[in-house]
């Protein structure tokens, strides 16, 4: 296993998250695409030893495995009664699972894969981080790990209890952590243009662009307690739009090699910059 050591802030620094609907059978609860997750994992693994500079904070969705109970108990707009603090439970313990056969996943390719579970990490009021540490995750960087995050549970001193997505979890690292790109891997190639014929893909989206797309823009087919496609460019906005410089890609990690192709510079897909 090797263990790079560099520092954190420069434009080396790239966040990449695996969807959930990627990474799990999201019409089946509890199924992960295992093979999926190890081709992934073998692409991020090429991309970083012919890129060594390259940095990595590795975010995932839940799928199958959290948004099911999340939506029977409607945990992300809040935790009160007995009932829904069970159903914070079972999110949590789902999320937590799903999480360990990625990190296994991680450290069987040998890379130095450490997990910083938002659960035990942060404190939200009303949907919004509060307080996170972020020391221990910047010397995993530093260390030249791997820190992964994921969709979880979080405490809320409002609301008593909700659900973070890993966009929530990237807005808030984003501007702590300065990084270059932000790429997004899911079942799509991209944002579509002319949804559901699926045709022509949107090659770049901007705040002034928006409103002549929005339309087309629809949110996931699956069950997604935390939005779909719509919910992903607008946060995706606001973060290029809070962070000058920085650019996001939404594109499909079920295409082989395009993974890898982005963690490498390459823009296939639908790119949301400034301008």
């Amino acid at each position: 296993m090797i263990y790079r050591k560099p520092e954190v802030g420069t434009e080396n620094l790239y966040f990449l998250k695996l969807g959930g609907s990627l990474i799990t059978n999201k019409t089946r609860p509890g199924n992960a695409r295992l093979e999926v997750i190890r081709r992934l994992v073998k692409e991020v693994s090429n991309a970083l030893h012919k890129s060594p500079d390259l940095k990595l904070v590795l975010g995932h969705g839940s799928g199958s495995f959290g948004h099911v109970p999340a939506k029977k108990f409607g945990t992300r707009d809040g935790v009160s009664t007995p009932g829904q603090w069970g159903g914070f439970l079972e999110v949590w313990r789902d999320a937590a699972a799903l999480n360990r056969i990625v990190v296994d996943a991680l450290r069987e390719a040998e890379l130095p894969a450490i997990t910083f579970p938002p659960s035990a990490e942060i404190i939200t009021q009303n949907r919004q981080v509060l307080q996170w540490n972020l020391a221990p995750l910047r010397s995993a960087l530093n260390a030249g790990m791997l820190p992964v995050i994921y969709g979880d549970v979080v405490f809320d001193r409002e609301i008593g209890g909700t659900i973070l997505s890993t966009e929530d979890l990237f807005d808030h690292l984003a501007v702590n952590l300065a990084p270059s790109r932000i790429l997004i891997a899911g079942l799509e190639q991209g944002v579509w243009d002319d949804f559901p014929d699926c045709t022509k893909i949107v090659s770049n989206i901007t705040p002034k662009n928006l409103p002549t797309i929005q339309a087309a823009i629809s949110g996931s087919t699956a069950t997604d307690v935390t939005g779909g496609m719509l919910s992903k460019v607008t946060q995706s906005l606001k973060m290029v739009q809070e962070n000058p410089g920085l650019e996001v890609l939404i594109f499909s990690g079920e295409k082989g090699g395009w993974l890898e192709d982005a963690l490498l510079g390459a823009n296939r897909g639908t790119v949301i910059r400034m301008e």
